[in-house]
């Protein structure tokens, strides 16, 4: 086994931060990661007097504001965001919808930017909030155009949530359905993630690889045939213009 270094143990302190527990306690976290009393007050010491974590009442922890900060500079600074931004109000201005991009690195897939053009919006995933990799369009989008030696690892982890939206039973099933999707350039869920949203989503690619994704939300009742049609086109065209423009460092 590979002996962590300090930076790589500071960094699982903050990885321990989550939506589902965004809390924690010296002893919490001690017993979670096995840190040494020191240790952990040293970490936590530095992470608080840099921001990135900041004490709450009862003796718990939170992240910081530094985060905050940070976000803020994503947003200014994220090339894609640059490149999606107008493809984004277009999208929206012309559907009822929620438009967004996600970002996928390492077992994560992230919203990095949203526009709704409705009032109460079906997609439940805002900017920062992980979304499941083995649900929707989105992730179909990106599984897809991945390598099968880089796919077949994700199909084997999520099979089970890929078997119970109907993608298919056996890898191989679940590979001849990426396939169809990669022929398609575009992936169409119902429901999969949120119950009455229609997910299409086309990805965006830098040298054919998949980075992130373009998808558009819509309610049910607004699902016909035609309009999935139409929309799938807009978004897969959208999303071929944000991979050149993210990829060359240019807004479309």
């Amino acid at each position: 086994m590979v002996k962590a270094n300090s930076q790589d143990r500071v960094l699982a302190v903050l990885d321990l931060f989550t939506e589902a527990r965004p809390q924690w306690s010296p002893e919490e976290l001690m017993k979670e990661l096995g840190y040494t009393r020191p240790t952990l007050y040293r970490y936590l010491k530095s992470l608080k007097d840099s921001g990135f974590v900041m004490p709450t009442r009862g003796g718990r922890f939170a992240l910081g504001p530094r985060v905050v900060e940070m976000d803020y500079l994503s947003r200014r600074s994220d090339p894609l965001i640059a490149a999606a931004t107008r493809h984004l109000e277009r999208l929206s201005a012309a559907h009822p919808c929620t438009a967004l991009v996600v970002r996928w690195y390492g077992e994560k897939m992230l919203c990095v930017a949203s526009i709704a053009s409705v009032v109460n919006p079906v997609s439940s995933y805002p900017r920062g909030r992980p979304m499941a990799m083995g649900r929707g369009a989105i992730a179909r989008s990106i599984m897809a155009f991945l390598p099968k030696q880089r796919a077949m690892p994700l199909v084997t982890r999520y099979a089970a949530d890929l078997r119970s939206v109907g993608v298919g039973d056996t890898s191989d099933e679940i590979l001849a359905a990426l396939k169809r999707v990669r022929r398609a350039g575009v992936a169409v869920a119902f429901g999969e993630v949120t119950p009455g949203a229609v997910g299409i989503a086309a990805p965006i690619l830098d040298a054919g690889y998949p980075i992130a994704s373009l998808c558009i939300t819509i309610a049910g009742p607004h699902a016909k045939g035609e309009l999935i049609d139409r929309i799938s086109a807009e978004v897969r065209e959208a999303a071929r213009q944000i991979s050149e423009a993210a990829t060359d460092g240019v807004t479309p």
